[in-house]
This record gives structure tokens, C-alpha cells and sequence, in this order.
């Protein structure tokens, strides 16, 4: 994706905005520091869960996942009893 520093979008904001409807997003940066990124408004949104679905019935989240290892966590903290 492309990367264009603030004065460069200012200049040229209106060509840059017509090839970003187009499809071509692109990222502007201040002092090499990326800022904000420019999609056209009918692009598809990010999907982050694709990772998690690679990996659908792979892997399973056991039934005391929010308990897991409470005695010897509690036992780092507050030492034996």
C-alpha cells in the first residue's frame, strides 16, 4: 500500500482520492509517522478473525479455561497458605 507524506496529499489530494475510490487505498504519514488510511467508504471492512478461523477444529478451549491454574497463580501472589 502506498504511503504518502502530508504535503504530498495536499497537493495532490484529489488525485490520490480518485484512485483510492478506485481502489487503490493508500496511508498518509507525517514526519514518516503513519497517520490515517484512505478506503474508498464501499470497501469490504478488515476481517480480523481469519486467523482464528484457519484454525477452526484444530484446537479446542477447555471448559475451565477461566479457572486454569487459579491455585497455582493465587499461589505466586500470596505465596503458601
Amino acid at each position: 500500500m502506498r504511503t504518502v507524506n502530508i504535503h504530498e496529499a495536499k497537493t495532490h489530494l484529489s488525485r490520490l482520492v480518485d484512485r483510492a475510490a478506485k481502489g487503490e487505498p493508500f496511508i498518509i504519514a507525517k514526519a514518516g509517522k503513519p497517520l490515517v488510511k484512505v478506503v474508498p467508504l464501499d470497501a469490504p471492512p478488515a476481517r480480523r478473525d481469519e486467523a482464528v478461523r484457519l484454525l477452526k477444529g484444530q484446537i479446542s478451549v477447555p471448559d475451565d479455561f477461566d479457572t486454569m491454574f487459579a491455585d497455582e497463580i493465587e499461589e505466586m501472589f500470596y505465596g503458601d497458605k
